[in-house]
């Protein structure tokens, strides 16, 4: 469903530097939820490889997990199978801004790291999202609730060291991604309240794989972060250049820790959760 990555490619590699982060806030989320765990349904809107569906199956009676790209839900499905076969996930190819779900009949949705791929119009206040919003609300249970992990503007700034290898890259996903106020803003005008967040500090999408400073020389450690598609290829030589350079000087680990410092104070990514009022 990517407006800008080729994920089917990418699929064969992204579990390699990539995670379930921010499980804890989810389940938390859910909790407070009015059914037990055991007896909730969940969307996974945007599965993916399935990480966060095989993180929280064991949590919940059923997961439908949702995608559009076929490539990532082969891998979800192969590292599935069992949980399939007993019934307690459901796959489904489609956009997540038309659900294959009945009204009023999931208890939560839950959508990570997706938004910002959504082919969409911020001159005309969002209309791509404000379809998925509308969507999460018709088959969630009154009561139930949206959880969105995304990146603040401030968190895409000063949350990831090597953005700022790739500054033109880093201003075509922020054009991509709703700031948080705007993000509060369509979820209510689509119907949902009780709207707060949480922000991990500790979480970072890549994992270990984050801080190995010379990992941006390996194209399958790149496609662990969907904002190396956005680079220019004579803009991706120089970046590699200077990393190489700095790497044989001895520099490359002092310059990534001097600009991952900010991280610490901002995170990478925002919970964002709401109700469907009862």
């Amino acid at each position: 469903m990517s407006s800008y990555e080729n994920y089917h490619k990418t699929s064969r590699v992204y579990d390699k530097t990539r995670s379930a982060g921010g499980v804890e806030t989810i389940l938390q989320a859910l909790v407070a939820g009015p059914l037990p765990l055991q007896q909730q349904v969940l969307v996974d809107a945007g599965c993916g490889t399935g990480l966060y569906t095989a993180a929280l199956i064991g949590e919940v009676q059923r997961i439908e997990a949702v995608d559009l790209n076929a490539g990532m839900l082969e891998m979800a499905q192969s590292k599935l199978t069992t949980e399939f076969e007993e019934g307690r996930i459901r796959f489904h190819q489609s956009a997540i801004g038309t659900l294959p779900l009945p009204d009023d009949s999931m208890d939560a949705v839950m959508t990570n790291q997706v938004l910002h791929h959504l082919p969409d119009d911020a001159a005309a206040n969002w209309p791509g999202h404000t379809e998925v919003f509308r969507e999460f609300a018709r088959v969630l249970k009154p009561g139930g609730c949206v959880i969105i992990n995304s990146c603040g503007h401030e968190q895409l700034e000063q949350g990831f060291w090597f953005y700022r290898l790739i500054p033109d890259a880093l201003q075509a996903v922020k054009e991509k991604a709703v700031d948080l106020g705007t993000l509060d803003a369509l979820l209510q005008e689509s119907g949902f309240d009780a709207l707060h967040r949480e922000v991990p500090l500790d979480l970072v999408l890549q994992g270990d794989a984050y801080l190995l400073a010379d990992g941006i020389l390996d194209p399958d450690w790149r496609r662990g972060d969907s904002i190396w598609s956005l680079v220019a290829a004579d803009a991706l030589a120089d970046v590699l250049a200077k990393v190489t350079a700095l790497r044989d000087a001895g520099k490359l680990e002092a310059f990534m820790q001097y600009h991952d410092q900010p991280r610490t104070m901002t995170g990478q990514v925002t919970f964002t959760i709401a109700r469907k009022p009862s």
